[in-house]
C-alpha cells in the first residue's frame, strides 16, 4: 500500500519540527502580533501613531550557496541569521526599520533537528533586529532537493516616515561615500569560493589556515552582519543622502543603483585593506582583481553617502560607537 511517507514525505517528522520551532518563534512576538503561532496567516497590527505618513518597505532574499557550506559543516544556526540580517540591511537602505519577517524552508529530507537549528538562527536575528517572525513555510520536497539539501528564503516588511525616505535623489557631485566594514563574505560569492577552495583547491572546512587565524569553515560561515543599530543612530543625527547594501555585484554594482542619472560613484580602492580571506581566495583561484570586485564585497558591507561637510562628524560619531568606517570614494 502506498503512503505519503513511502513517496518521501514524512508528516510525523513535519509535525515534530513544527512543535520544536514554535517555542523559538513565539519569543519574537510583541504586542503588535495578533493571534497564535501556527495559523494560516500571520497577523500584525502596526502602531503608526508616531508617524504622519508611514511608508511600508519590503524585500525578499535568500542565502544562496552558502547553504552548501553549512550543510557540509553540519552547522545550521548561522544561515538563518544571515537571511534576516541581509533582508534588514536591504530595507535599511531606504531608512526603514523592520516590523515583521516570514521565512520559507524547503528540504529534500525533513529533519526536525535541522529545522529547529535553522529557525533558531532566524529567531536570534529577528530578536536582535526588533523584528517579529509571524509566519513561514517548511516544505519537504524529495523530488526537487536531494538528500540533506535545503533552501532558505525570507520576506521582510518595514516602515519609514515618508519625509525620511532615502532614495539617493538628492545626491550631487562632491558627495562622499563612507564604507562600513563587512564581517567576512556575508552571503555572496559562495559558488566561486566553493569552486576555488573546496573543489579545485582541495581544502576542507576543517583546514586551519594561518593567515586566516582559523579554519576555512569558520571564516566561510561568519554571520552576515546587520547594520541596523549604527545606521539608525546616524540617521537620527546626520543628513544622510543615500545608502547601499553591498551584496552580489560588489561595490560598484550596488552603489550605482542609488546614483542619479548623469553621475557616478568613483572609489579609492587603496583606502582600506582587503580582508585576508578575500586575498586568500584571489590567490588560490588566480582571480582577476576586477572579477573579485564584481563578485565580492571586498571588505565593505554597507555604504552611506553624505555631503562632504558631514564626513568628519559621521566618522567620529561612528568610531565612538565602536565602528570603523572609512571615506572610500565620491560622487562625480
Amino acid at each position: 500500500m502506498s503512503t505519503y511517507k513511502s513517496a518521501g514525505v514524512d508528516l510525523a517528522e513535519a509535525d515534530l519540527a513544527k512543535s520544536k520551532i514554535g517555542q523559538w518563534v513565539k519569543t519574537t512576538f510583541n504586542s503588535q502580533v495578533l493571534g497564535q503561532w501556527g495559523q494560516f496567516g500571520g497577523c500584525f497590527e502596526p502602531d503608526f501613531s508616531n508617524l504622519k505618513h508611514p511608508v511600508l518597505v519590503s524585500s525578499t532574499d535568500g542565502v544562496g550557496t552558502k547553504l552548501k557550506v553549512a550543510i557540509e559543516a553540519g552547522i545550521h544556526d548561522t544561515v538563518g541569521q544571515d537571511l534576516v540580517n541581509h533582508c534588514v540591511n536591504d530595507i535599511l537602505t531606504c531608512g526603514a526599520r523592520p516590523l515583521f519577517f516570514l521565512d520559507y524552508l524547503a528540504m529534500g529530507i525533513l529533519d526536525s533537528m535541522v529545522v529547529e537549528q535553522i529557525v533558531k538562527g532566524v529567531v536570534i536575528a529577528c530578536r536582535e533586529n526588533g523584528c517579529a517572525l509571524i509566519g513561514g513555510e517548511t516544505a519537504e520536497m524529495p523530488g526537487v532537493y536531494q538528500n540533506k539539501d535545503y533552501d532558505l528564503a525570507g520576506t521582510i516588511v518595514g516602515v519609514v516616515e515618508r519625509s525620511k525616505l532615502i532614495d539617493g535623489s538628492t545626491l550631487q557631485p562632491g558627495d562622499v561615500l563612507i564604507g562600513f566594514p563587512s564581517n567576512g563574505l556575508h552571503t555572496n560569492g559562495y559558488s566561486l569560493v566553493r569552486k576555488v577552495l573546496l573543489s579545485e583547491g582541495n581544502f576542507s572546512l576543517s583546514d586551519n589556515i594561518p593567515e586566516l587565524k582559523g579554519t576555512v569553515g569558520e571564516e566561510l560561515l561568519k554571520v552576515h552582519r546587520s547594520y541596523l543599530t549604527i545606521i539608525q543612530d546616524l540617521l537620527s543625527q546626520f543628513p544622510i543622502k543615500g545608502m547601499a547594501h553591498i551584496t552580489g555585484s560588489g561595490l560598484e554594482g550596488n552603489v550605482k543603483r542609488i546614483i542619479p542619472k548623469g553621475m557616478k560613484a568613483v572609489f579609492d580602492w587603496s583606502a582600506w585593506q582587503v580582508p585576508a580571506m578575500l586575498s586568500f581566495i584571489q590567490k588560490q583561484g588566480n582571480i582577476d582583481t576586477e572579477e573579485m570586485r564584481r563578485v565580492f564585497n571586498m571588505g565593505i558591507g554597507f555604504v552611506v553617502v553624505c555631503a562632504p561637510e558631514s564626513v568628519k562628524q559621521i566618522l567620529e560619531f561612528a568610531n565612538a560607537k565602536g565602528e570603523k568606517p572609512l571615506a572610500i570614494g565620491e560622487v562625480i
